[in-house]
């Protein structure tokens, strides 16, 4: 597969693409730049928007507008660039904890992880807002992360990132209610004394994405691969990528054939930088499978 270069200027972090299937438009954040950022793949275009702290994912909503998780909560901006209305405070202290991964179900409703910044605790957490209500639905993590649903709906994904596991649950949308556990896939974890460069290590689960046969592909960020991997776990592609550090991938284009991915540079060694320029960037290929369309906030 061949991978395009779709943004002239990298991210510190970019995270939280999605397709905007009325706008045409490609949607992500840039975590520490603290950045919610457009592209009008037509034009070429790219709108930035500044936040007051990190934003760590976003969606749209069926009545316009952004659903937007900020460290101290989650918040709606009915227009881009306009004034914004806090819908849930974070129910976590944020000198410690922000949020991180995170989308909306098929019903509509909004879901955010979390990142337990010392990342000396399983203090991370799953959370979806009820009304006004944040209702944490899983834990016991340090890293949230890889939140997504199967096309029937009836399995949610999440993952633990610096525990290298995806988890799985069945759902039950309607109530939604977690029930029958299980691992998904266990990566391998980093060797010891692994620097980035060395051999060995193929990365470990950051945010993902699903396609209309159920396909789960998960960005191994440090692992320079995008991996594919059947609703059985079976890994079925580790696609290879002209950066270290993948984020999160997504579907778009109008037949959902064009997979996006955001990546990281920041914190990166001089030298990974030096041999990986497109770091940071925005990357696209071409699929022949389409994904699953974006969930929009129903307000």
């Amino acid at each position: 597969m061949t991978w395009t270069t779709v943004t002239t200027e990298p991210n510190a972090l970019g995270e939280s693409p999605f397709w905007h299937p009325q706008e045409k438009r490609l949607y992500w954040v840039d975590v520490p730049g603290k950045l919610l950022q457009r592209l009008d793949v037509a034009s070429g275009v790219v709108e930035r928007w500044a936040m007051p702290s990190e934003p760590g994912c976003i969606a749209p909503a069926t009545d316009g507008g952004l659903v937007v998780a900020l460290r101290d909560g989650i918040y709606r901006a009915p227009v881009w660039g306009g004034d914004m209305a806090l819908l849930a405070a974070a129910p976590y202290d944020p000198a410690t904890t922000r949020f991180n991964d995170g989308k909306c179900d098929p019903l509509g409703r909004f879901w955010a992880s979390t990142i337990y910044e010392p990342r000396d605790a399983r203090k991370a957490e799953l959370y979806c807002l009820e009304g006004s209500t944040l209702r944490s639905l899983a834990g016991n993590a340090i890293t949230g992360n890889g939140l997504a649903w199967s096309p029937d709906a009836k399995t949610l994904y999440w993952s633990d990132t610096p525990h290298h596991i995806v988890h799985a649950w069945d759902w039950d949308a309607v109530p939604n209610v977690l029930s029958h556990y299980r691992e998904f896939l266990h990566m391998a974890p980093k060797p010891a004394g692994w620097q980035p460069g060395m051999p060995g290590y193929g990365g470990r689960p950051d945010g993902a994405a699903v396609d209309v046969q159920g396909n789960y592909y998960s960005a191994q960020f440090e692992g320079q691969r995008l991996c594919k991997f059947s609703p059985d776990g079976d890994l079925l592609n580790a696609f290879a990528l002209p950066v270290r550090c993948p984020t999160m991938p997504c579907f778009g284009g109008d037949d959902l054939r064009t997979l996006y991915l955001t990546t990281g540079r920041h914190g990166r060694p001089a030298a990974e930088l030096e041999a990986f320029p497109a770091s940071g960037h925005v990357l696209s290929m071409q699929v022949d499978v389409p994904g699953l369309p974006v969930n929009f906030f129903q307000s």
